[in-house]
């Protein structure tokens, strides 16, 4: 029983926290945009996990 509590109780690493940051900031620009500089929603994980390591 410890394991689950122990498994929950962890606090986020902090790489998962730019990771959300940089995925709102992507949701949040507009279809200009995005086509401006020629990303497609489906891309967002992959540039979100790029942004969030740097």
């Amino acid at each position: 029983m410890g394991f689950y509590t122990e498994l929950f109780a962890r606090p986020r690493p902090q790489e998962q926290a730019r990771y959300r940051a940089a995925l709102a900031l992507l949701h949040a620009m507009s279809n200009a945009d995005r086509a401006d500089i020629g990303i497609k929603p489906a891309d967002f994980p992959r540039i979100a996990r790029e942004m969030a390591i740097r």
